[in-house]
């Protein structure tokens, strides 16, 4: 660029200038693009093209939002005041709980952040760009201006561009105008004056999508200076949207912190009533309230979440939407795609029928023609699957690429669309046009009069052609036919329909795309998983039909759908029909949406993928929208809340798989947190019931869930997949993540843990014993015990082992080394208010929790023989 500081000035009026002179102005060939060195000299300049972000909060902030909870302060305030009378290593040591309690929240806050930023640098968008005379994918934080842009149908505009080469390109500009007609580009410059934004009919401006045709652009303005950086400056900060899951926490939380609150002013009540002292009993009551209300819950979720997802990208899954996570384990339907994502996406010529026996050389001009696959930096064909195949395969029968192309050079096209399921080309021959056409048999064939020969043209036979078409595709061809037409005058300004028509048949060209190796697994892992795999896709009836036996989709004589027979249909019979099909051939994916609602409306939980522009709607009204992250376009990918980064069907169960183990957990760790605030409500509200004196100091209240709540309860985010984890049916949608008996669980533990606290105390008052520290260290242990037992709903501890969760191995055994010094040094022991426990008493307080731990597996082996009794009643029922 001539001046840098002129950024500014051309990023508002590039839509006047000519192209040649704004192409002047910005230093830059775009036949050649920019050199590397010069655009990183022009990121040094401009930054990065990315909106500006709200700063993140510093550490000051983060630290201070610990302590923004009422609870909380209460707790510091009743601290400060106990040590105002006189009772100073109360006051320190809650203080030191408290300030622990922030540590271990703050390193939650950043754990999940750390994990959320990995996710947002996976999730960035990829812009196809010409430098240095070669085309590069880059991210678009990286272009800078002067850089020159490709677009095709489905890219969101990477930055603000003037366009210099456009075919039939049309944007959708509604995010910054409100238009929703999508708006015709070209490249003309404009007269000088004032244009509206939606009046720049040149430019091509940073968010807007492509929905038809490609062009090329020059980048005039990155980041905030685009005209969306504008907007989005004009916004204010937003606060992050809750998750499903995390909102019905947070109202769950609100009711039993009411109830919480009720029981700690009750034995506050009758604490006082017996004689205790106030300021003990307000100690006590603050300290089971922080304790025992679940504040934390949503957060902690979030973390789980968040590492979920992380994890999630080891099984080439990518979550952009949190809630997606959740809402995985109800799949109940998977829709997918045949083309690379159940196939290798690995096409390979495998048969060229010239029918009457016309040239090779002719059928192989024509594929080179009508292709847009180009060779990368490195030499290797670049482009969509089917095109680079064909080209290959050109290639290897001794036709030059190159040298077909530049004797023919391309003037004009139409591209692909899925309505009409051809392209074609216009490009100038001997004595005049030749538009050249590929395209689906049954679209193409219809338009062809006339069929090469070497004799010379002759009358079509379009029945017999269309067998041959058909033959193919029953040996699980893709199958494509070739046509051209001959113009004595230029066609260009003609409507394809017009062109595509009267054309001579150059031959058919079979290709193959095996299954991917794990995909017959996948598909029998969605069967046992209670998932239904439905294949949808635009190939014809008889290739789909041939790898959905091949992969067991489909069994027996079961036919397929086609999109002509869906068309056809109302709602109510696509209702009805939706619940056997299995296999959609030749739909468009404006029907796809049409399938979602139709196996919603039976109940279904669906999971749909798509790749192009016209599959956003149905991702968006699937239950979860997933996108292919190699193949797909931008539109598709911002639709989904699930991106496949490998394009592959193996990877969507997996993701199942994974939502259902996050899942797992996430009641795994409420069940334990539920259960150990249960316990300690119970004992401290029962004991003076019982006519016991308070069993815990507040301190040890604190301690406990400081110690317990912490790494343990965390930990069990580590815990593998069940090993039924694929082989239960979907959990419903509206399931609360309570049912499942998880509630009466932490009721029932609770008592039992209270129970064994209260009978220790009881015991102890009685024989003498150390009783106030055997109760804590029993409420301790007795979490410990219980969250070593739930780590399965099912299995056995003794089947797992403790080698599969290290992590919470570790945290076990740390929280009881703590304890024990707590116990045993004597400088805790003045703090806590401990003794030294006998061997014999420390046995018994392990013998309680190992009851706990017990009674848990004991739980879980009576649901165990009930499910085998369930399963041999139905098995001889």
């Amino acid at each position: 660029m001539n001046d840098p500081q002129d950024a500014g000035t051309l990023a508002r009026d590039a839509h006047l200038h000519p192209v040649a002179a704004l192409a002047a102005h910005l230093g830059v060939d775009p036949r050649e693009g920019l050199r590397a060195d010069e655009a990183l000299k022009r990121q040094e300049f401009h930054g990065r093209n990315s909106l500006p972000e709200s700063p993140p909060r510093s550490l000051a902030r983060r630290v201070l939002d610990q302590f923004r909870d009422f609870m909380v302060l209460v707790l510091i305030a009743a601290a400060l005041l106990s040590g105002l009378i006189g009772d100073v290593a109360d006051t320190v040591a809650i203080g030191v709980i408290v300030v622990l309690n922030a540590a271990i929240g703050l390193a939650q806050e950043w754990r999940a952040e750390r994990a959320l930023d990995a996710l947002k640098r996976l999730a960035s968008p990829h812009a196809t760009v010409r430098r240095e005379g070669s085309t590069q994918i880059l991210e678009t934080s990286q272009l800078v201006p002067g850089d020159v842009v490709l677009l095709e149908a489905g890219n969101l505009v990477p930055a603000d561009l003037r366009l210099h080469h456009a075919a039939h390109l049309r944007v959708d500009e509604s995010t910054l105008t409100g238009e929703s007609v999508t708006v015709e580009k070209h490249t003309a410059h404009l007269p000088h004056g004032a244009h509206a934004l939606g009046d720049r009919l040149n430019m091509a401006f940073k968010g807007t999508l492509v929905t038809h045709g490609r062009a090329e652009g020059l980048v005039t303005a990155t980041g905030a200076q685009t005209e969306l950086g504008r907007v989005a400056g004009l916004l204010r900060d937003t606060e992050a949207r809750s998750t499903p899951l995390q909102l019905r926490l947070a109202s769950f939380g609100k009711r039993l912190s009411l109830v919480v609150l009720c029981i700690c002013a009750l034995i506050f009540g009758i604490g006082v009533v017996r004689g205790e002292a106030v300021l003990l009993m307000a100690l006590t009551a603050i300290s089971l309230a922080v304790a025992a209300i679940p504040e934390a819950l949503p957060a902690v979720v979030t973390v789980l979440l968040a590492l979920g997802a992380r994890r999630m990208v080891k099984v080439n899954a990518l979550v952009r939407r949190l809630p997606s996570v959740e809402t995985l384990g109800s799949v109940s339907v998977i829709c997918s795609d045949k083309t690379g994502t159940l196939t290798q996406n690995r096409m390979r010529v495998q048969v060229v029928d010239l029918l009457a026996g016309g040239s090779r050389e002719s059928i192989w001009r024509a594929v080179l023609l009508c292709t847009d696959a180009s060779i990368d930096a490195q030499g290797a064909w670049m482009g969509d699957p089917t095109e680079t195949a064909l080209v290959e395969a050109a290639q290897a029968d001794g036709v030059d690429p190159g040298a077909v192309r530049a004797a023919h050079a391309r003037l004009h096209e139409w591209p692909f669309d899925s309505e009409r399921k051809r392209m074609s080309t216009l490009h100038r021959a001997h004595e005049g046009w030749l538009a050249v056409t590929k395209g689906a048999p049954e679209t193409v064939l219809p338009r062809c009069t006339r069929l090469a020969s070497g004799q010379g043209d002759l009358l079509l036979d379009g029945a017999e052609a269309l067998f041959a078409a058909e033959a193919l595709a029953a040996q699980g061809l893709r199958v494509l036919a070739v046509a051209h037409r001959c113009f004595a005058k230029d066609p260009a300004g003609q409507a394809a329909d017009a062109v595509e028509s009267d054309m001579v048949l150059l031959g058919l060209v079979g290709l193959a795309d095996p299954p991917r190796p794990q995909a017959k697994a996948a598909v029998a892992d969605c069967r046992s998983a209670g998932i239904t795999p439905v294949m949808i896709t635009g190939d014809h009836p008889a290739t789909a039909m041939a790898i959905a036996r091949e992969l067991g989709i489909a069994e027996g004589n079961a036919p397929p759908l086609t999109g002509a027979q869906l068309g056809a249909m109302d709602d109510d019979a696509l209702q009805r029909a939706a619940r056997d099909v299995r296999v959609y051939a030749r739909v468009d994916p404006a029907q796809k949406i049409r399938i979602v609602r139709a196996l919603q409306a039976q109940g279904q939980f669906v999971a749909m993928t798509g790749d192009g522009v016209n599959d956003a709607p149905a991702l968006k009204q699937a239950d979860i929208g997933v996108a292919m992250g190699l193949g797909g376009t931008d539109v598709a990918r911002e639709a989904a809340s699930l991106v496949l980064l490998d394009d592959n069907f193996a990877s969507i169960v997996a993701a199942v798989g994974e939502g259902r183990r996050i899942f797992d957990n996430i009641r795994k760790f409420i069940r334990y947190a539920m259960t150990g605030n249960s316990g300690e409500i119970w004992t401290l509200f029962l004991a003076p019931l019982m006519g016991m004196p308070i069993p815990l100091l507040p301190l040890h209240i604190l301690w406990v869930n400081l110690v317990t709540d912490g790494l343990p309860g965390l930990a069990l985010a580590a815990e593998p997949a069940e090993r039924d984890v694929m082989r239960r049916p979907p959990r419903a949608p509206g399931e609360s993540v309570f049912a499942g008996g998880l509630w009466q669980h932490a009721l029932w533990v609770g008592l039992l843990i209270a129970a064994l606290c209260l009978g220790i105390q009881a015991w102890a008052l009685k024989t003498g014993m150390h009783w106030q520290t055997m109760v804590f260290t029993v409420l301790t242990l007795s979490q410990m015990g219980h969250v070593l037992a739930i780590r399965s709903e099912t299995d056995s501890l003794f089947t797992q082992g403790l080698r599969s969760n290290l992590p919470l191995a570790g945290a076990v055994l740390s929280t009881l080394v703590l304890q024990l010094a707590v116990i045993y040094v004597p400088a805790l022991q003045a703090v806590f208010r401990t003794e030294a426990l006998t061997a014999g008493e420390l046995g018994l307080c392990l013998a309680c929790a190992a009851g706990v731990f017990f009674a848990v597996e004991a739980e879980k082996w009576i649901r165990r023989q009930t499910a085998r009794r369930l399963r041999r009643v139905s098995a001889t029922g």
